[in-house]
């Protein structure tokens, strides 16, 4: 293809519907924190919170179905998304439906990537592809918290609380393959010694 054909590189584009959609997704945040520590609303949160945090796929086929992809929707999509499963793994260890030891192991390997991110970048490569397995963990880590959410009513405490705790002990174990999945790519690429700039974050 021709650099005349190719796609022109895209810019901040502040004001699209992928943009909005993350936006709304962004303000999900504080009310499902409300509902949670200052109302007894534990169905309104955990709906909130499932569907703000389940719709993380919306803005980007937007964006890509409108043609809409933006510097910033690249850079506030995935923060709206990390930002989704540090605040509500705090609040619910914090509230005391999740206990330390689990918000322990999540954290760590959070700083395991961080880490990982950074050697990679220090040789000269960028981060590494996103794998399919790290993108299971990350949905089944997050679908526990609005079913833990929903043990706390009366009414779903049957099902939703064992259904909670199955979920997120699978996904972290999970969550802690996918590490080691990116740790074996990154030390391939570091003993490779050729930088790849092009690998996609």
């Amino acid at each position: 293809m021709s650099k005349s054909a190719a796609a022109p590189p895209p810019g901040w584009g502040v004001w699209t519907w992928p943009n909005l959609v993350t936006a709304i997704r962004l303000l999900g945040i504080p009310l499902f924190c409300y509902l949670l520590l200052a109302t007894q609303y534990y169905w309104q949160a955990a709906i909130i919170l499932a569907v703000g945090g389940g719709t993380d796929w919306v803005d980007g086929q937007l964006a890509r179905r409108l043609n809409q992809v933006s510097k910033l929707g690249r850079l506030l999509d995935p923060f709206v998304d990390r930002l989704y499963i540090l605040s509500s793994l705090l609040l619910l260890t914090f509230i005391g439906l999740l206990p330390w030891l689990f918000t322990a192991a999540v954290l760590l390997r959070e700083a395991v990537m961080v880490s990982l991110v950074i050697v990679l970048r220090w040789h000269g490569y960028a981060p590494p592809q996103v794998h399919f397995l790290g993108k299971c963990a990350t949905t089944v880590v997050f679908m526990s918290f609005p079913a833990l959410v929903l043990g706390t009513v009366a009414a779903a405490e049957a099902w939703a609380r064992p259904l909670g705790w199955a979920l997120a002990w699978w996904g972290l174990g999970l969550y802690w393959l996918a590490a080691f999945v990116y740790l074996r790519q990154g030390a391939g690429l570091i003993r490779a010694g050729r930088p790849q700039p092009t690998v996609a974050a």
